[in-house]
């Protein structure tokens, strides 16, 4: 650099010597080791005697000088070329090495532990005798599982299915995969908040069990209709559904039967255990079965509670008097549902059937639907009063017209009917 200086120095001396910036030109290529064969040609041509004037030396030291910087600025590309791929190089064996150690640990982590439940989670049930096959399928086909390549994967990484159990379990969206299997092997239960209400027949009984817990229809009508399990019980198979009181159980969905019908009967019998039931019953000189029989009549007579107890003590009082009920809910259960919409036409009250109180004397062979605990409350605690008839009143309010009086009943159904005939109401 200081000799190239010293050179475009010398260029601006009017006459200088040649020889010696050949020989220093030839001293620099030595030391450098790079080869300016033109450039000394030059200046040698010039030093035989060749008069040199100061633009052509300006020229070739300004060429020499220029070569030299670009010379350089090449070292200096080739080295910071070199550099970055060493760099690269070793950013990539580091990016590889991590991946090596992160890559492994990640995967265990999304097949353990990231959340795999799809959407807002939901309930997985799995039924009785079913294998770890069993499981897979039903979770592929529930729909609650995102991914299910790694939730097979931890089955078998944490060898789930040595021990099945049948269920139902829910599945929350921040559910990894290691803490379903948890729950499936560990038979965490969801428990079912199992709903009886008042149903009509046994068929509707079993269809409302089996849309709830794992006993199918065919299953629960069957056992209802099992006279030697109904005796088991101290019922028959016309009384056994009315073991069974409308209320909400806590139970797990795959309670065997044999398990639900003992949970049932412990319901019934602790009813009967509180509020002096027992005495009630005694006092009316009826047996259960009676007094719930009576209660699905009152069940199906008004939907109004305040009333209830009022429409038990007419047919109280009508039984003590030796009268027939005459009630037109238990023509409906003889005659069929859906034949009878509104009006009990005089047909219908001849029909033949054991439960038909307008033939029969007494109250029909079991009850005529499942009441609920509050109706058999209303039969218990009856309004004392001297009603022996009732019909529904005509402002269609729901409640009904009590009378003392054949004469008087019979003027309080004609205004009935004139409201049905008003209305076009004619069956």
């Amino acid at each position: 650099m200081l000799f190239v200086e010293n050179m475009v120095f010398y260029s601006n001396v009017a006459r200088c010597d040649l020889q010696n910036i050949y020989d220093g030109l030839l001293q620099w290529q030595t030391q450098n080791g790079q080869v300016y064969m033109d450039y000394l040609a030059v200046v040698n041509y010039h030093a035989a005697g060749t008069h040199l004037n100061k633009p052509p030396i300006l020229c070739f030291f300004a060429r020499v000088k220029n070569n030299y910087f670009c010379m350089k600025k090449r070292k200096k590309k080739k080295s910071a070329t070199l550099k970055t791929k060493r760099r690269n190089t070793f950013v990539l064996l580091a990016a590889i090495a991590v991946g090596l150690i992160v890559g492994p640990v990640l995967y265990f982590y999304v097949e353990l532990y990231h959340p795999n439940v799809n959407g807002e989670g939901g309930y997985f049930y799995i039924r009785t005798g079913s294998t770890k096959e069993d499981v897979v399928a039903a979770l592929e086909n529930s729909g609650l599982i995102n991914n299910m390549s790694t939730m097979q994967s931890a089955i078998e990484r944490l060898e789930y299915g040595k021990k099945v159990y049948a269920g139902r379990f829910q599945l929350t969206p921040d559910m990894g995969n290691k803490q379903i299997v948890r729950i499936l092997a560990s038979n965490m239960q969801a428990i079912v908040e199992l709903k009886i209400t008042s149903v009509r027949k046994p068929e509707r009984f079993a269809g409302l069990l089996s849309r709830q817990i794992e006993i199918d229809s065919v299953t629960m009508l069957s056992a209802l209709k099992n006279e030697e399990l109904a005796s088991q019980y101290g019922f028959n198979a016309a009384t056994f559904m009315s073991m069974f009181l409308p209320d909400t159980y806590q139970v797990y969905w795959n309670i065997s039967l044999t398990d639900f019908v003992n949970k049932m009967h412990k319901a019934w019998a602790a009813y009967w255990q509180r509020d002096n039931h027992e005495e009630k019953l005694k006092a009316l000189k009826m047996t259960k079965i009676q007094a719930v029989t009576l209660a699905s009549i009152v069940n199906a007579e008004t939907a109004q509670v305040d009333e209830m107890t009022d429409i038990a003590g007419v047919y109280i009082n009508r039984l003590r008097a030796g009268m027939r009920l005459q009630a037109d809910p238990t023509v409906k259960f003889a005659v069929g549902e859906g034949v009878v919409e509104r009006r009990i036409l005089t047909a219908y009250t001849r029909k033949k059937h054991p439960y038909n109180t307008y033939l029969i004397y007494g109250l029909p062979p079991g009850p005529i639907n499942l009441p609920e605990p509050h109706h058999i409350d209303a039969v218990l605690n009856y309004h004392h009063h001297d009603y022996l008839f009732f019909c529904a009143k005509d402002d269609f309010s729901g409640y009904h017209a009590f009378a003392k009086t054949y004469q008087q009943h019979l003027v309080n159904a004609r205004k009935y009917q004139a409201a049905l005939n008003k209305r076009g109401i004619f069956k």
